[in-house]
């Protein structure tokens, strides 16, 4: 089966260019089940009940994983109750709102696993150990879910890389998220889980990272602060197709997918 995911979408410029390019990539790609990273998506902070809406229902996403952006709106709290396609770090304590696992059902009718799971290395705030919280939540997992997706939002490529060598074998795939650029270590690991250290954002790369440079530029520099603005230029749409064995779970390939607006 193939699985799209798309890396952290970022403000309107971001959600405009997965708007236009989503359907596409799902043609091309033969996507499955589609999974996105949304925390981002509301001005760059956070998800809205809007920018929810416009996720769910416009764009043919299956499932929405965030990050440590999920409570920068304070309606958050509330949506991740209502929606269950919407996940936050599964390593937050257990009472925290929402959940971040969650067994969707794809196209082709396989129940597929996808976990949230925060890394604690310069990561703020610090959660529950995120390799023991995802090793639970897989052994719990239900009898029938052999294909399980992990959305590991953290910033040490170091802790990115031994996530993967931890799951392999028993997750399908783990991709990062978090730092916003896409990386070239994609491979399957040789027990069959597919892993990259960072898939990249959806958003423009005209930027700091998603951000207008200006901002960014006059706190690293001048070290004051400075109002940070969604960048508003061309974007692109960054992210894997995953090919995965529904029977066995384990993957077969992984590869990077890219599409640029031009104007």
């Amino acid at each position: 089966m193939k699985i799209l995911f798309i890396g952290d979408v970022v403000g309107k410029s971001g959600r405009r260019a997965l708007r236009r390019f989503l359907p596409e990539l799902q043609d091309e790609t033969e996507a499955e089940l589609t999974v996105v990273n949304a925390e981002n998506a509301a001005g760059g902070f956070g998800v809205t009940a809007g920018v929810l809406e416009e996720l769910l229902e416009q764009s043919q996403i299956d499932v929405l994983t965030s990050g440590n952006h999920i409570w920068d709106k304070r309606e958050a709290l509330d949506l991740i109750q209502e929606e269950p396609r919407l996940l936050r770090p599964h390593n937050y304590p257990e009472d925290t709102p929402g959940s971040g696992w969650i067994v969707a059902t794809a196209s082709n009718g396989v129940r597929v696993g996808v976990l949230n799971i925060m890394g604690t290395v310069f990561m703020h705030p610090t959660l529950d150990c995120p390799f023991s919280s995802a090793h639970l939540a897989i052994e719990k997992r239900p009898s029938d879910v052999q294909v399980v997706l992990v959305d590991f939002h953290a910033e040490a490529t170091s802790e990115k890389v031994a996530m993967g060598w931890y799951l392999d074998g028993r997750a399908s795939a783990v991709v990062g998220t978090h730092t916003h650029v896409p990386t070239a270590d994609e491979r399957v690991l040789p027990q069959g889980t597919a892993h990259i250290s960072d898939v990249g954002m959806t958003g423009c790369y005209n930027s700091v990272i998603g951000m207008e440079k200006a901002g960014v530029l006059k706190r690293f520099v001048e070290r004051v602060p400075a109002r940070f603005e969604v960048a508003s230029g061309p974007a692109s749409v960054c992210g894997v197709i995953l090919d995965i064995d529904e029977t066995t779970g384990k993957s077969r390939s992984i590869a990077r997918v890219r599409v640029n607006e031009k104007d």
